[in-house]
């Protein structure tokens, strides 16, 4: 098939471009940047310069490229982070998130694109009530922390329009990417004692690695029918666990721990309920509808062996 990768220059998207060029697809991969393109041209795509918030660009760019299917990957989380300020950091994602996924599917409208498959994400999202772990079926959190709530809404709109466009429509809720390019921040962090544990640390978090996030990707293009999908591996997990474990994996120090109103007063409300309210997610649907199956089942072993090793996996997606 012809593949119109919007945002291919990225750390999951460079992964998807290699992964659906393997597999036989015709691909074209935008990027903001034309430094990226020897990148790109690499991997074996035909990559385009474009600005996703330009209606024109876009509309231009689909109607040449084609394509069977559009995959929307754009973001822009260019520096360092800034929890306290979430909606801040994300304030260009956000923008590509609503008016970039509206261009985007009036482009795919004009050129008669038959699939459109979309990023979201899953964690701190989650409704904070009920059980640890939740489903598609489950609706996003109603009451975020006051700095996330562009961000969210962000999220809403994609979730709403992208399965009810017309055409075949698929959002991938991916959880919390890690691998090369990935968490080179957090393991820094972690490193240098820079992140604590707040409070029980009872919160649960979704973990999966970039090639497993792109082979899942590559699934919902072939094979993936309408609708939401939870892109995650199979342990959700508290941070009481995971964090003291990526120490271990990275040679780092047993993190410190912070009472709650200390973390507050730190790293703030949108950490604090992370650190020790977030919900997990189910993978179940994913793997039963889209026939995928992360190669790194648990972050156990994805931390201790694919962290920041970029050989790990090959072009399929699979442990090399």
């Amino acid at each position: 098939m012809k593949i119109f990768v919007a945002g291919a220059a990225g750390a999951i998207g460079q992964r998807l471009v290699a992964q659906l060029v393997a597999n036989g697809h015709e691909v074209t991969a935008t990027t903001r940047s034309s430094r990226k393109f020897d990148d790109l041209r690499a991997l074996g795509a035909d990559p385009v310069a474009l600005d996703g918030l330009d209606a024109a660009a876009v509309g231009e760019a689909v109607s040449r490229a084609e394509p069977d299917v559009i995959v929307h990957q754009m973001s822009a989380l260019a520096g360092g982070n800034d929890l306290k300020k979430f909606d801040k950091w994300f304030h260009t994602t956000n923008e590509l998130r609503t008016a970039g996924t509206k261009h985007l599917l009036a482009a795919a409208d004009a050129a008669g694109v038959r699939k459109f498959v979309a990023q979201s994400y899953t964690g701190w999202t989650n409704p904070r009530v009920g059980g640890p772990v939740k489903t598609e079926n489950d609706p996003l959190d109603h009451d975020p922390a006051r700095w996330q709530r562009e961000t969210i809404e962000a999220i809403r709109f994609v979730e709403s329009v992208v399965p009810t466009a017309q055409l075949e429509g698929i959002v991938l809720r991916y959880g919390n990417f890690y691998g090369p390019g990935a968490s080179d921040e957090l393991v820094s962090l972690v490193k240098k004692r820079k992140m604590p544990m707040i409070g029980d640390g009872a919160g649960i978090w979704s973990w999966i690695h970039l090639d497993d996030a792109a082979a899942a990707t590559v699934a919902a293009v072939e094979r993936g029918d309408a609708g939401i999908y939870n892109i995650v591996d199979d342990e959700p997990a508290p941070v009481c666990e995971w964090l003291p474990y990526l120490a271990e994996c990275v040679g780092a120090k047993r993190p410190m721990r912070l009472p709650t109103w200390v973390g507050r007063m730190a790293a703030g409300e949108t950490t604090v309920r992370w650190m020790t309210e977030a919900r997990g997610a189910s993978n179940s649907k994913a793997k039963s509808e889209l026939d995928w199956h992360p190669a790194w089942a648990t972050w156990r072993t994805g931390f201790r062996h694919a962290l920041t090793d970029a050989g790990t996996f090959g072009t399929s997606g699979t442990a090399a």
